[in-house]
């Protein structure tokens, strides 16, 4: 009898293919986070065409002027499924002055690690962008995403509680987490 480890082998990921965002794809990011399970983490309710046409635009320019961006995440058959990369964390509170990665996708590619192959990808792009460090601020009850960013070996550094979701109504914060890795 031969002696059992707990080691297995690493999980085969899915080939994707990141692109920098077209004017396009603001239509297929409304369409595929049209969705109330996609946007549960952020906010619940899906945004306007206008949000995502304004989106794109930005992480145009971030590709542009800093070498990364929020890449539109595409299958093997050239289909975009979601958008991962990075971008200056854009809000007052939270890990303010520090670059923020993180992914979305929309459901019908949940599950078949796309997530983490494409955040590996956008960790190994953004390296050789010469960024030191990266965060991902995760809400504290989106276990798949806090699994994504254990499987890229970031480590969970601080919690952060949002400003209210809705004007005036306290119980609309949200804590979120904070994972760092060094690069």
């Amino acid at each position: 009898m031969t002696e059992q480890t707990d080691t297995l082998p690493a999980p085969l990921l899915p080939a994707v293919e990141l692109r920098v965002p077209t004017h396009e794809d603001a239509f297929a990011w409304h369409r595929l986070f049209d969705d109330p399970e996609v946007m549960e983490f952020f906010g619940g309710s899906s945004a306007e065409l206008s949000m995502y046409e304004e989106l794109t635009a930005r992480q145009r320019r971030h590709d542009a002027e800093l070498g990364y961006c929020l890449w539109t995440m595409l299958d093997a058959a050239g289909e975009p499924i979601g958008f991962t990369g990075a971008q200056p964390w854009p809000r007052t509170w939270g890990p303010v002055g520090e670059i923020e990665i993180g992914w979305r996708l929309g459901r019908a590619a949940w599950g078949k690690g796309y997530a983490t192959a494409a955040a590996e990808a956008t960790v190994k792009r953004v390296r050789a962008a010469g960024v030191p460090s990266v965060v991902a601020m995760i809400d504290t009850g989106n276990e798949r995403s806090i699994a994504v960013a254990r499987r890229l070996g970031m480590e969970l550094a601080e919690s952060f509680t949002t400003p209210p979701r809705v004007p005036g109504v306290e119980s609309s914060r949200r804590t979120s987490h904070c994972f760092r890795l060094a690069l």
